[in-house]
């Protein structure tokens, strides 16, 4: 008879025909390499795989399971799933004495249950993580995605993946004691991370089950942050932000303000990433990566806040200042921590961003405008058709314009009435604030070196 494919279960596998002479096979539809001989005498499972030696086929082979008579299909095809394991790790399930073949239900009933195998947490971590680093994910990103790994799931780092798949609840019991420990945004977040590396392991591990185990989660509720000030709250945040004493500091949080950007790309500005001649502010590697790398129209007010910074980075940090746009003392040699007492500025970070996304309503931009001079991605198949930095040089740096004149608007005549902010914004305040910052610098006994002219 001709061999053929059929999903295979103890009812089907008693109508087969005996041949009269030779044999035939029978294949699985359902569990690829698993099938059944049958002979003249008997039906017998089997399993077919390619063992494989440094990642390439050395031969095929094929290892007997048991007889249909003395074993059932699922207790057959059970055994299968781990001979097929074994083979593709390039172990032989026959190779040694304990890897007997089940012969009986009640054999493999008493036989011992193996121990997990397949690839490990820590090595789909290192597999994940090059795909991240090819597709140009940001540092940022993959650094988040490497303290999940290895703070949050350090005592999984060793554990097959397999045996967390087999086991959801183990992964729901995670999920709740990260949430309590931890608290519930970090657990959400820690638990999408450990799905992306499950789900990129899946590809090369089709051990593994087809369900991810995190879907067993219950998440927990993450309300959106509602930090955000509306234009009636900025003349109060200006008085605070002017209160400050490190005057870059202020110019960088007044600069999130107006650009909307991310603090964590923003820290990283180089002065090489300024165009004064566009009137923009190249971002190589925003949140998402190289890919998604954008040009900041600038307004007014925001060139005048960068060149401020660069007057007191020059003053201050001349070193630093050569290569950044918001230099500090440091190995790093620019802001790396923005971080402000509450009580002396209540606002910074990204409340900013959703300060800047409030304003823009007043400021009468429209919410795909919005999107583009954040970065964010453009909702709906018309709107993916729109190239953005055809828009940057006119209508983008309008719209920009117009948030920036909003924002200022709120301070009324509080520029002349307060004296912080007169001897911030006010005119010729920039030269008074360079000469006080050195003096306050020399003060505290900080010896600001100065760049010697080329002989």
């Amino acid at each position: 008879m001709a061999d053929m494919r059929i999903p295979l279960n103890d009812k089907t596998i008693e109508r087969l025909p005996l041949p009269e002479k030779g044999r035939y096979i029978v294949r699985d539809t359902d569990q690829k390499g698993f099938f059944l001989m049958v002979g003249a005498r008997k039906k017998t499972f089997m399993v077919q795989g390619d063992l494989r030696q440094q990642g390439k086929r050395a031969s095929t082979i094929r290892v007997a399971i048991g007889d249909s008579e003395q074993l059932s299909t699922r207790a057959a095809r059970a055994v299968a799933k781990e001979y097929l394991i074994q083979i593709s790790r390039g172990i032989h399930p026959k190779s040694d004495e304990k890897a007997t073949k089940a012969s009986t239900i009640a054999d493999l009933a008493n036989e011992q249950k193996p121990g997990p195998v397949g690839i490990t947490l820590k090595e789909a971590w290192a597999r994940y993580k090059i795909a991240m680093e090819r597709k140009n994910r940001s540092a940022r990103t993959i650094e988040s995605y490497r303290d999940h790994v290895e703070r949050i799931f350090k005592d999984w780092l060793d554990t097959p993946l397999k045996q967390l798949g087999d086991d959801p609840g183990q992964v729901s019991a995670k999920h709740d004691a990260i949430s309590e420990e931890n608290g519930p945004y970090i657990a959400n977040g820690s638990m999408r991370t450990f799905r992306a590396i499950y789900n990129h392991a899946r590809k090369t591990n089709r051990e593994l089950p087809a369900d991810n185990p995190v879907d067993s989660v219950d998440w927990n509720h993450e309300k959106r942050r509602d930090t955000g000030m509306g234009v009636a709250d900025l003349k109060g945040w200006f008085v605070e932000a002017a209160t400050l004493d490190n005057p870059i500091r202020r110019e960088f949080h007044l600069f999130t303000l107006l650009s909307a950007s991310r603090p964590a790309a923003l820290k990283e500005a180089r002065l090489e990433h300024l165009d004064l001649r566009r009137r923009v502010l190249h971002i190589p590697r925003p949140k998402g990566g190289a890919d998604r790398a954008f040009d900041i129209p600038l307004s007014r007010q925001a060139i005048n806040c960068l060149m401020r910074s660069i007057r007191f980075g020059r003053q201050m940090h001349p070193y630093e200042a050569k290569d950044w746009l918001f230099p500090a003392d440091g190995a790093d040699g620019h802001l790396v921590e923005q971080k402000e007492d509450r009580a002396v500025l209540s606002k910074w970070g990204n409340e900013l961003r959703q300060t800047y996304r409030t304003v823009a309503t007043p400021a009468g931009v429209s919410e795909l405008d919005a999107r583009m001079l954040m970065n964010h991605s453009v909702p709906g198949v018309n709107s993916g058709y729109i190239t953005r930095h055809k828009l940057l040089e006119d209508h983008l740096r309008a719209q920009q314009q117009a948030i920036s004149n909003t924002i200022f608007s709120a301070l009324g005549n509080t520029l002349t009435a307060q004296p912080e902010l007169r001897n911030w914004l006010g005119r010729g305040a920039a030269r008074r604030q360079v000469a006080r910052a050195r003096e306050a610098f020399e003060q505290r006994e900080v010896k600001v070196p100065r760049v010697r002219k080329a002989a």
